[in-house]
């Protein structure tokens, strides 16, 4: 039975076979350090004063894990603060180490629904259609061709969505000041005097403050909806019901949107949707500043202590002459449990406090405390 290497001292990396997943075997950098690493590792454990039942590719693998783990508590914070500004940006773009431009486009898409909405604006195509109204009726299908008009598709067969609907009365001011009501408001010509004297009809007009003028609008519109039947509406499962009953046969318009135009602006194949598909991949090994390649050993470290915990827990003690001796296995998995979790709980930490909005908040101190220190430094007063 072939005799299974320990550690032995001294390590070798072979690009290729020396990790698990060769995610950063092409960095020299990686490669080095990972020898340093090896050897730093198995001399905290106790080598070579005792042996270590470890040989160097579990230590590699160790090192390789440790650096994954790095790199990706930086992406879920780096996911986590550029989320709302790579929605709908290409999957294609690895984005690792790039400084990501805070901008508007999340807000303006947003906007968009928002004026597609109320009408004002965004990017669905609103359309215009008409109801042939006839006098006794008030009931109208949107589905029927026969009575209803699309300037795009085709009643009963497109999908739409109803943004408004045109039926109102004429507009309350326009029987304030009727221009064949005569002269009965009037007290005093001011045509000339305003210069419209040329234009026909000529009203003569009594000068009244503004208030006059909306109050008597106001009750124009009160009489119609307290003496009068209102117009209005009603549309339910796109039969359109209309107040009050039609006396006169007219064409009533109103626009929609098209329901699989909307669904078409929603996003594309390829473009970035959520946590998951946000184009981060593995650091640059090299890239690493100093404090990070710390953060790297310790927690190689805590990853070898475990795998050599859980191969001494295989025996809880072996044999020697005249007695037997225990092994540290449970031991040292409990250390190393604790170690790693307390390695990614402060990494998290100063992870938050380095995030876009505690950056913010601090210079917003920054700046009070700055503002407050000036306040204190005595003003200088000239004498002139």
């Amino acid at each position: 039975m072939a005799t299974t290497r320990i550690w032995a001292g001294d390590a070798t990396f072979i690009s290729g076979s020396s990790t698990p997943f060769g995610l950063y075997d092409s960095d020299t950098e990686f490669q080095t350090e990972s020898v340093s690493t090896a050897k730093w590792c198995a001399k905290r454990m106790g080598y070579p004063i005792v042996d270590i039942e470890l040989n160097e590719d579990g230590l590699f693998a160790c090192f390789e894990e440790a650096v994954s783990e790095y790199g990706a508590q930086i992406n879920f914070m780096n996911i986590k603060d550029n989320l709302l500004q790579m929605r709908g940006k290409s999957q294609a773009t690895d984005i690792t180490g790039q400084n990501i431009t805070p901008s508007l486009d999340a807000i303006v898409t947003l906007s968009h629904q928002y004026g597609v909405e109320a009408g004002v604006g965004g990017n669905v195509d609103y359309y215009s259609g008409s109801i042939a109204v006839t006098s006794g009726q008030q009931i109208y299908d949107l589905d029927d061709p026969v009575v209803t008009t699309y300037e795009s598709g085709t009643p009963g067969t497109d999908g739409i969505e109803i943004k408004r609907i045109f039926h109102q009365q004429s507009p309350a001011v326009s029987r304030v000041f009727d221009p064949y009501a005569g002269s009965g408001m009037a007290s005093q010509n001011l045509i000339d005097g305003f210069g419209f004297g040329s234009y026909s009809p000529g009203v003569n007009y009594m000068m009244m403050p503004m208030n006059a003028d909306l109050l008597r609008v106001q009750a124009i519109e009160f009489n119609d909806m307290i003496r009068k039947s209102a117009f209005s509406f009603e549309l339910v499962n796109n039969k359109l019901r209309v107040f009050p009953n039609p006396t006169d046969a007219y064409t009533m318009h109103f626009q929609y949107v098209k329901v699989n135009e909307r669904s078409a602006k929603q996003g594309g194949v390829g473009e970035v949707s959520d946590f998951s598909d946000i184009p981060y991949n593995s650091l640059t090994y090299s890239s690493i500043n100093a404090a990070g390649k710390q953060w790297i050993r310790k927690y190689t470290l805590a990853n070898a202590k475990e795998l050599l915990g859980t191969i001494r827990s295989k025996y809880g003690s072996i044999p020697i002459p005249g007695a037997e001796t225990t092994l540290d296995g449970d031991t040292l998995r409990s250390e190393a449990s604790t170690e790693k979790s307390e390695l990614i709980t402060q990494l998290r930490e100063d992870l938050e406090l380095a995030s876009k909005r505690n950056l913010m908040e601090r210079e917003k101190e920054i700046s009070e405390f700055q503002q407050e220190l000036i306040n204190r430094v005595p003003l200088h007063i000239y004498i002139g």
